[in-house]
């Protein structure tokens, strides 16, 4: 038997928290702003996006089983006897009251995650590791701009015990409204690095704005920084301006907080030995790589500060598993052999290429196989974008590469910058490069794919996964005993967005 769901909101409060008029009595167990992904109990907030009016997915909602939808305006289809939740300002304005509220309502210790990379692992591994001491709510994905975060905000039960929500930027003012709304007991930032330059003068201008992460905290709350990082002098004079007198660090210097003593880096794992605000702990992380590393050492550093149990979250460090599109890894037994896929194809930065060319350093490949970086743009990186691309040759030698294949205009300066040797195939698109890696990859082969989401790498990692004869014998036998309604279905759930 399934255990029920929590009611998140009823009529009564959702009206309260809007300002808004319910039509009926009714009570929310999740909210959507996505007509294709509502789960029935949900709260369908209608809001007007760039391309879409969720109005024009209201009666879709509905009928998939949403308890209600919030709405500036009745659209035409809509029974009217509809469950709806009428108010007169903005949805999005609204979904903001109901985060506000939300995040008023709890008693929840929170913790709020920026940084140029590594914020979503980071997040994910909070949720891992206080999961296992109380009642944990994350952000789920990567929603952390200024409809993510109140989405993610109204989404937290009230008898949450712990709240951790990722906190992204391109541009600067954007991050200070997010953490007004987060409220953050605990601030996180990963690392400052060179990432969305295209929207900053310089690298400092970015620690600037990942310094407002601090603007929504109280004098009370913790502030924890890289030690390690050339910006850290910056963040710290940021976060005593916004009046925190509790900032605590971490990394491999001296005077971190969060010391890394010892790491053993491993293919598959690295053992650690760190100081942990005076206790001394060694651990087994089970993710690959110096960064994940320095991540750890944050997360343990801010599981302290929310006063949970480090040395039992250093424990569940051990049992970590990597994001979708951030390292997983698969064993593609394809017709000319097995090979090792590593699917880093959700986002990329120089400094997030750099340490995932350094775990593939780590890895041996099989019989007659070889290391291959499949390699897509990294976007927003300005007039610098050519030269930071071309600077990823060192570290791919450096990392025993034996061949590249790249897509994209600005891959093209890395691309020719290497030596002839090393140059697999470079094509304009990532639909152009899929089939030519599918024809190139070989047995014992160790193939890492990563690039920004608009470089559309999974692509690549689609085309190699269907290599695997496994996949397809199983692919087959499921279709083999598939029905007609489940075949319909499938391809309903694959309608406009809302």
């Amino acid at each position: 038997m399934s255990e029920a769901k929590t009611v998140l909101w009823t009529a009564e409060d959702a009206a309260a928290a809007t300002s808004g008029q319910a039509t009926r009595s009714w009570a929310a167990t999740g909210v959507s702003i996505d007509s294709r992904k509502v789960a029935p109990g949900d709260l369908f907030v209608a809001i007007k996006g760039p391309n879409f009016d969720g109005h024009d997915f209201v009666a879709k909602a509905l009928e998939a089983g949403a308890a209600a939808a919030l709405v500036s305006t009745v659209p035409p289809g809509v029974p009217g006897d509809a469950s709806l939740l009428a108010v007169e300002q903005d949805t999005l304005a609204a979904l903001g009251d109901l985060g506000h509220v939300a995040r008023l309502r709890t008693q929840a210790k929170v913790v709020g995650v920026t940084g140029s990379v590594g914020k979503t692992s980071t997040k994910e591994a909070l949720r891992h590791v206080l999961s296992a001491q109380g009642r944990t709510f994350a952000t789920e994905g990567s929603l952390n701009n200024h409809w993510g975060v109140p989405l993610s905000l109204a989404r937290m039960p009230e008898d949450s015990e712990f709240g951790v929500f990722e906190l992204g930027m391109n541009h600067a003012g954007e991050l200070g409204p997010l953490s007004r709304q987060v409220m953050p007991d605990v601030a996180v930032i990963t690392t400052v690095e060179a990432a969305h330059l295209e929207f900053f003068d310089s690298v400092e201008a970015i620690a600037d704005a990942k310094a407002e992460i601090f603007e929504g905290m109280n004098p009370n709350g913790v502030a924890v920084l890289n030690r390690d990082n050339p910006h850290f002098a910056r963040l710290l004079a940021a976060a005593r301006t916004q009046g925190l007198s509790r900032i605590w660090s971490f990394g491999s210097h001296a005077d971190a907080d969060a010391r890394l003593v010892d790491c053993s880096l491993h293919a598959t794992c690295s053992a650690v030995t760190a100081v942990i605000r005076g206790e001394r702990i060694q651990y087994c992380l089970a993710l690959p790589g110096r960064h994940w590393v320095m991540n750890s050492l944050a997360v343990l550093l801010a599981v302290k500060a929310l006063g949970a149990d480090v040395a039992a979250a250093a424990r569940a460090l051990s049992t970590i598993a990597p994001v979708k599109g951030r390292g997983t890894r698969k064993r593609v037994q394809a017709a000319r052999g097995a090979f090792t896929l590593i699917d880093e194809s959700y986002n990329a930065s120089p400094a997030a290429m750099t340490a995932t060319f350094a775990v593939l350093g780590k890895i041996d490949p099989g019989a007659g196989g070889r290391r291959l970086a499949v390699l897509g743009d990294m976007r927003e990186l300005g007039d610098r974008a050519d030269a930071l691309h071309a600077a990823l040759a060192e570290p791919l030698r450096a990392a025993r590469v034996d061949a590249v294949y790249a897509c994209g205009p600005h891959m093209r300066a890395l691309f020719d910058r290497l030596p002839a040797a090393m140059r697999g195939a470079w094509t304009e698109t990532s639909a152009e490069l899929a089939p030519l890696l599918a024809g190139a990859v070989r047995g014992g082969d160790v193939v890492l794919i990563k690039g920004s989401l608009g470089s559309r790498m999974a692509t690549v990692v689609d085309a190699l996964s269907a290599l695997d004869i496994k996949d397809s014998k199983q692919t087959e036998k499921n279709n083999n005993g598939s029905s007609p309604a489940a075949d319909t279905d499938q391809t309903a759930a694959h309608g406009h967005k809302g």
